[in-house]
């Protein structure tokens, strides 16, 4: 038995070479998708504001195509378990990880559409576009990418992310998307968050992240500090990390204005608290987007990396946008962010409420 599973597992990995040799040689640019479409494979980007702007674009393939099979093809584990949790997938495998399932279950499969949304040179996504065995594979026009794909995007520098992702609807049924809202998938919430949010009154504090999963991302101790003591009336609920949760518990504990709050332990859970401040001040982080899903009002700062601050851009409708003159947003003075809070706070409606402001897709 054991040796006919690894002869198995060998033919797979001959099948799997021999299909990237043949799809070198044949595959071709052609016209817009034409056909029936039942099925399609999503390369998924590695990091969480990735993931959450490819929520518009798996909405609205759900909504347009009610029967269709969504499949993710995840490269980390916080992607993985991200999708995982979305009913609007049929299937997420991991390409590192479980590679019986991906070897046995997956790749068998073929797919009427493959998507790659990286508009950028990858190893592991050029691998992924090679193997997988799919009738159409729809890419980003970039280097090394014209061999691979039936159909290349085309968009210029700075088109934003779920702009990017949404471009997809145009080369399978030619339609135009604007963005929508982006959505976090349900996940289990801690009783501690539960208490904590039935506690918490709407609209009643503003939020402060101080982690940032990037270098460069991280402000002081000392001006996170200064930046709730320039606001003796204002409630702020502070998010981290768990790597940052030291400085959490030490940014609440001296201030009275601070509220106390439990670690989050999944976006969702972060998701269901910022849905009920009046505001968010965050570096670029995840938390950006997230803030997006519930179209909360933020003051988001950037590091000096003109992509970042337009293609992974804020999608609230009401926002301020600070980006440091270096590549490190320790770099903007303290008085720039209290005075970009102070605008957005004066300039909120009355109990935070607009009736122009989209619900969140769930």
């Amino acid at each position: 038995m054991k040796r006919g599973r690894q002869a198995h597992t060998l033919q797979i990995h001959q099948q799997m070479l021999s299909n990237a040799k043949v799809m070198v040689k044949r595959r071709q640019p052609t016209t817009l998708f034409d056909g029936q479409l039942k099925s399609i494979v999503i390369l998924a980007r590695e990091c969480y504001g990735d993931a959450i702007m490819l929520t518009p674009l798996i909405a609205t393939l759900r909504q347009t195509y009610p029967e269709i099979s969504i499949s993710i093809v995840a490269f980390t584990q916080i992607i993985f378990d991200f999708f995982s949790a979305d009913t609007n997938i049929n299937a997420v495998y991991h390409a590192k990880r479980n590679l019986k399932r991906y070897l046995f279950e997956f790749f068998p499969k073929k797919f009427d559409v493959l998507f790659n949304p990286k508009n950028h040179p990858s190893t592991h996504f050029h691998i992924q576009s090679l193997i997988i065995r799919a009738k159409y594979k729809i890419g980003h026009r970039n280097t090394s990418h014209e061999a691979l794909y039936n159909h290349l995007i085309d968009l210029g520098p700075g088109a934003h992310e779920s702009t990017r992702n949404l471009a997809l609807m145009g080369v399978i049924n030619n339609s135009t998307q604007q963005p929508s809202r982006p959505y976090i998938p349900q996940m289990p919430v801690s009783p501690e968050i539960a208490s904590f949010l039935e506690a918490l009154p709407s609209e009643s504090c503003t939020g402060i992240n101080i982690s940032a999963g990037t270098p460069g991302g991280h402000r002081t101790f000392e001006q996170w500090s200064e930046l709730v003591r320039s606001f003796p009336e204002e409630r702020f609920v502070i998010f981290s990390a768990p790597g940052d949760i030291t400085e959490k518990r030490g940014l609440e504990k001296p201030h009275g204005n601070v509220l106390p709050s439990p670690s989050t332990q999944n976006l969702y859970e972060v998701w269901q608290i910022i849905k009920k401040l009046k505001l968010l001040v965050t570096p670029d982080t995840s938390l950006v987007h997230i803030a997006a899903c519930s179209d909360t009002p933020l003051v988001a700062l950037y590091r000096h990396n003109p992509a970042d601050s337009k293609e992974f851009s804020p999608l609230s409708t009401l926002q301020e946008v600070i980006v440091s003159p270096t590549p490190s947003v320790i770099d903007i003075e303290n008085e720039v962010v209290t005075a970009a809070l102070g605008r957005m706070l004066a300039s909120l409606p009355v109990n935070n409420v607009s009736p122009t402001r989209p619900l969140a897709t769930s």
